[in-house]
Formats: C-alpha cells, structure tokens, sequence
C-alpha cells in the first residue's frame, strides 16, 4: 500500500498562483510514476499533470499547459503542482495519485490521495 497526502489547497484570486503538495509513503515512492488530478463539483475526475518516476518526462493537459508546473522529489517522497495565472475553471478538489504505468486515466491509478480543494475566485 501507499498512502498520499495532499497539502495546500486553498482559496486564490483569478490570476494569483497557489502551490499543492503531496507526501508519499509506504511503497518505494520512486518505483512510482506521479500524476495529479482533479474534480469539479458535478463533473468528472480529469488529467492535470503527470511525472515519470525518475522526473525527466512531464505531461500537462491543455487546459492547464504553461501555467502549472508538476515536480518531484525522490529523496524527500514528495511531489508538488506549482499553479501559475490561475483561472476560475481550475477550481475542484486536487488529488495526488501514483501508478506504475504512466498514464493520463484515472481507471489505471494505483494509488489515490484523499485530495485538497483548491478554489479560484473571478
């Protein structure tokens, strides 16, 4: 098992930056690729950002590519979602997730977090 938790949600302006973390544990964190997700209220769960294990590939949805970034940190079992010029579309709730096949669908995720809400006012 791994367990994930996120940090850092929160509410923001449109146009301000919010920073969300998730600290891993319980399985070999860098045997993992890392992705995040999220939801919206009534809507379903879709693809934010993803990082292979080793950290060298990203991938963005379009919605969000060259506005948030997605990082890791092997040595410290952590990955964090910088979010720049945010909008109020990107408001739901954040969830950190792990699987070990590098993905963009949530029916392939091995791991799922509990999720912050981050909320973006116009």
């Amino acid at each position: 098992q791994m367990q994930l938790v996120e940090s850092g949600g929160g509410l923001v302006q449109a146009g301000g930056s919010l920073r969300v973390s998730c600290a891993a544990s319980g399985r070999t964190f860098s045997s993992y690729n890392m992705a995040w997700f999220r939801q919206a209220p009534g809507k379903e769960r879709e693809f934010v950002a993803s990082i292979t294990w080793i950290g060298r590939s990203t991938s963005y949805a379009d919605s969000v590519k060259g506005r948030f970034t997605i990082s890791r940190d092997n040595a410290k079992n952590t990955v964090t979602l910088q979010m720049d010029n945010m909008k109020p579309e990107d408001t739901g709730v954040y969830l950190c997730a792990a699987s070990l096949v590098l993905t963009t669908r949530a029916s392939q995720i091995d791991y799922w977090g509990q999720g912050t809400q981050v909320t973006v006012a116009s």
